[in-house]
């Protein structure tokens, strides 16, 4: 029996124990013998036969293990068995996880795992090198350089180290994308990896405020509270808050956040597990946006913390939740840290928000693919399609009906927007065109891009470049052309697109970017009609 063999044969018996012998647990001796019988009700655990299992392997195998590979190996099919969100995670793993939160790193700025040996990145952080160049959610890194890093078992460790580096280095980052078969390689640029949380905020018209926050970090209640005083002080009545593809982070910062908006004594969120007791907690009543009416965009994306923010909203009658239904993550994770920089990710409870709803979402064996069923179901599209597993009605404080089951159902369903999506678009964007041209309109008048100080000098330069066929022969350059009526239906998507792209490049960076990009985001535009409708403000 090789080795490879044996951690085959023996993984299935050894995951309950793994945790046990990770933090330190010393196994009882046991003479040696070929042909010995143990009685396993001799020993005083519930995972005896375990411990006696991999007791007997480590003294009679008949070759040397290596002890750590074995448990690196085990640990994840350990985790794996729990839940989707309990993990193990290598100390650079770790380290990375922590750094995305609460501080600052050098590198290409992608957030990934690993499954079947390939790279799949499930974040692509907002404003990072990576998104710059046009990587995407779903994307599998195939090569970094030269470097084969698919399926060659290469460490995670291996693979952050080949990514990251000093600031202004580049590094080639060779994709496979759904729906294509060839490599697709992106020359990216190193730098500062951004943490802020609040990606930008500004007024949409003279009294409604927007923010979009992309995840929960350390300093995410500061960052939104500068972000509110300051839209206040522009005129801001009404606040469209936008949590689309947050995933979430830190319980408090989601807490301190809707503590703003909520009366003293309302609840907003409870948590309940088998080893803690139940824990509610609630609104102090000393938040200074009580008075503010409030919309919350969610998409399948928003999911722990932003469910959380989500729900204490909606079941308190505080304000309207608005898009399609959210991810559907209601479990509570602690930390457990190990003395070699390694520590797991613990589910010790569940989330509930103040109706009484466990927002989380059945396991299946697809779980992070579970967003693809929705699509094939016409959820993302009807109302009428989404399917709850176990749905069950609850009653918000004002006596309206919710629905527990899985996810945060909206208030207001907004279906995904697919009227200019064509082949033509589809093809634009898997080969990231709409980003690859403005790259190239960022290298032939770099200067004047820097000029664009202000959206007055920036449309002024822009209006002159001749976008439309600009773009089109660009596409064409690279063996893409629209068929009949496709430029037609995609072109305003894509020169909006391609605009804003530019308009990142400028001094005003985002704060350029999100205005122009969203001049075609169906869902805000239905989030502002509908809040000036319900609060009579013109």
């Amino acid at each position: 029996m090789n080795e490879n063999t044996f951690y085959k044969v023996i993984r299935p018996l050894l995951w309950v124990i793994t945790i046990a012998l990770a933090a330190g647990i010393v196994l009882r001796a046991l003479p040696s013998s070929c042909d010995r019988k143990v009685d396993v009700n001799s020993v005083d655990s519930d995972w005896s036969k375990l411990m006696l299992v991999l007791e007997s392997v480590d003294e009679n195998y008949v070759d040397d293990i290596d002890h750590k590979k074995v448990m690196e190996d085990i640990i994840p099919d350990v985790m794996r068995e729990l839940d989707p969100h309990s993990v193990y995670l290598p100390p650079q793993e770790l380290k990375e996880a922590e750094e995305s939160l609460a501080g600052g790193f050098e590198g290409i700025g992608i957030q990934f795992n690993v499954p079947n040996d390939t790279i799949v990145v499930n974040a692509v952080i907002t404003g990072g090198p990576s998104e710059k160049a046009g990587l995407r959610v779903g994307d599998r890194v195939i090569k970094v350089d030269e470097r084969v890093v698919a399926g060659v078992g290469m460490p995670q460790d291996t693979m952050v180290s080949l990514m990251r580096g000093p600031k202004g280095t580049k590094v080639i980052i060779s994709i496979l994308r759904h729906g294509s078969d060839d490599l697709i390689p992106f020359t990216i640029t190193r730098d500062k990896i951004p943490v802020n949380s609040v990606d930008v905020s500004y007024m949409l018209n003279d009294t409604t405020g927007y923010i979009k926050l992309s995840k929960f970090a350390r300093t995410t209640y500061s960052e939104f509270a500068k972000a509110l005083d300051k839209l206040r002080g522009q005129g801001m009545r009404r606040l469209v808050f936008d949590l689309r593809d947050n995933s979430g982070g830190y319980l408090d910062q989601a807490m301190l956040l809707a503590n703003e908006f909520l009366e003293k004594g309302q609840m907003i969120v409870y948590m309940e597990g088998k080893a803690r007791p139940r824990t509610d907690l609630k609104a102090d009543g000393r938040g200074r946006n009580q008075d503010l009416d409030i919309a919350v965009l969610i998409n399948s994306g928003s999911a722990s913390a932003s469910e959380i923010f989500a729900g204490a909203i909606q079941d308190n009658d505080r304000g309207t939740i608005y898009g399609v239904r959210s991810f559907g993550k209601g479990l509570v994770q602690e930390p457990v840290y190990f003395s070699d920089g390694s520590g797991i990710r613990l589910t010790v409870a569940r989330y509930y928000t103040p109706s009484g709803r466990c927002i989380q979402k059945p396991y299946s064996e697809d779980y992070e693919l579970e967003i693809y069923e929705r699509y094939a179901s016409g959820e993302m599209f009807s109302a009428d399609s989404i399917k709850l597993e176990n749905e069950t009605k609850y009653k918000t404080a004002g006596g309206r009906t919710v629905y527990g089951g899985g996810g945060i159902v909206p208030d207001v369903f907004v279906p995904v927007d697919t009227v200019g999506v064509t082949d033509f678009y589809v093809e634009c964007n898997r080969l990231g065109l709409q980003i690859k041209y403005a790259s190239e309109v960022l290298d032939a008048h770099t200067a004047e891009v820097a000029a664009s100080r202000d959206m007055r000098t920036f449309d002024r330069f822009v209006d002159g470049l001749g976008l439309e066929n600009g773009f089109l022969q660009f596409a064409k350059k690279n063996n893409v052309s629209p068929k009949e009526g496709e430029w037609e239906r995609s072109r305003e998507y894509i020169l909006t697109q391609v605009r804003a792209l530019i308009a990142r490049y400028t001094p005003m960076g985002d704060d350029a970017f999100y205005p122009i990009y969203q001049q075609t985001d169906k869902l805000i535009q239905i989030a502002v009609e509908n809040e000036a409708d319900d609060t009579g403000i013109d």
